[in-house]
């Protein structure tokens, strides 16, 4: 389950928020819809659960896609 909440993109470091999960409207599958909380001419981005779940390599090491900042 992906929780709302603020996340790093292991990649390229930048910070989003995510405000929920929803469905492709064509395949019905799950995406988590989420914001940069940094400039961006995108308002809003989706993603696929299954793919932001991934892990992806990082200098030879395994990580998560995305990693939950834990709250204040």
């Amino acid at each position: 389950m992906i929780n709302k909440g603020k996340y790093r993109h292991a990649k390229s470091g930048k910070l989003y928020q995510v405000l929920g999960v929803g469905k492709d409207s064509e395949t019905l599958k799950d995406v988590v819809v989420y914001e940069p909380l940094y400039e961006s001419k995108v308002r809003f981005w989706v993603r696929p659960v299954e793919m932001w779940e991934e892990e992806v390599e990082i200098g030879g090491e395994k990580k998560k896609r995305f990693e939950k900042i834990p709250d204040t």
